[in-house]
């Protein structure tokens, strides 16, 4: 992904009511800082904040949080937030390898829509569906593990299917062409781009039953 400077990006975020400046001090808590017990859900590298946006006005009874890294991208959600008023939404700016620090068991859904592929081997590790963040994802579920993920990468779409399955992830269900699907979808930015260009999204929904 391209980026571009913002000017006044990082004050834009700092002053912004939906962004949670310290979210490590909501570990464990955020249930209090949305001051109802929904379920929380989370987009990780949520881009310019159209998929976040969307299920957070679909969804009253579900809590978000969007995590993004990067200030010059987020503010483009943030810019599109001015003059909502959304109470089940929020945002946060970090890097994804950090979420085992700002969430503890407290999670019901996770969505990847659209995560950097890292192609080359020597970059697995960065892979949003790679082992290391999938025993780090293991800590921030309230119950079974939930992970939802939408891809125009064949290849990291099947080293997820691949990966999740050696996780312990049951794969409810799979589709090469979620436009053709009896699934209601929310599109990212990036998948409107995808499906006027004629591109199939891949998709999987997945879940880790734990032993009670």
């Amino acid at each position: 992904m391209r980026l571009r400077n913002v000017k006044n990006a990082k004050d834009i975020v700092f002053n912004s009511s939906y962004v949670i400046l310290e979210p490590e001090k909501y570990r464990n808590s955020y249930h209090e800082l949305f001051k109802n017990d929904h379920p929380i859900a989370i987009e990780l590298g949520m881009g310019k904040g159209d998929f976040i946006i969307e299920m957070a006005k679909r969804n009253p009874n579900i809590n978000f949080i969007g995590i993004e890294k990067y200030e010059s991208v987020m503010v483009r959600a943030i810019q599109k937030l001015d003059g909502l008023k959304i109470p089940n939404l929020y945002l946060i700016r970090m890097d994804g390898i950090n979420i085992d620090e700002v969430f503890d068991h407290e999670i019901d859904t996770l969505y990847l829509n659209f995560s950097d592929p890292w192609p080359k081997k020597r970059h697995e590790k960065r892979r949003l569906t790679s082992s290391i963040f999938l025993d780090k994802y293991d800590h921030i579920f309230e119950s079974n593990p939930h992970i939802v993920q939408k891809t125009d990468n064949i290849n990291l779409f099947a080293y997820s299917l691949s990966s999740l399955s050696r996780h312990g992830y049951i794969l409810e269900r799979v589709s090469l062409d979620l436009e053709h699907e009896d699934i209601t979808n929310v599109e990212t930015e990036y998948e409107k781009k995808f499906k006027e260009m004629g591109i199939k999204i891949n998709y999987v929904d997945a879940v880790k039953y734990l032993k009670k």
